[in-house]
């Protein structure tokens, strides 16, 4: 199920990625209280060659954290966007998906 879609900006790269207003926040594990949880997930990178999982097909963890009364991917999204060398205007779409020990799986695609 997706959670969301969104072109990114280069805060989202360089900071880390605030979830959009519209997203399906349900499909998240709750906080409990805590200031970040962390997202076992898949990462495919989708390009003019075709579709690449990183890093070696194993899941990474991303943290969820909150951020200025908003929510964002910070540890584990930054090295993501660095490996898979995202810029502004990419496309990144994240679902709930449980494959391979990893509830979660983010398809970053770039316009570049």
């Amino acid at each position: 199920m997706e959670i969301f879609t969104k072109q990114l900006t280069s805060i989202d790269i360089e900071r880390g990625l605030v979830l959009p207003p519209d997203s399906k926040l349900e499909s998240l594990p709750p906080f409990h209280g805590a200031r970040t949880i962390e997202l076992s997930t898949m990462v495919a990178v989708q390009s003019a060659a075709g579709i690449t999982t990183l890093p070696g097909g194993e899941p990474v963890t991303i943290h969820c954290s909150t951020r200025s009364g908003n929510l964002a991917f910070t540890r584990g999204w930054l090295d993501i966007a660095r490996c898979a060398g995202l810029g502004s205007g990419d496309i990144v779409t994240f679902y709930q998906e449980v494959n391979g020990g990893a509830q979660y799986k983010i398809v970053v695609r770039s316009v570049g």
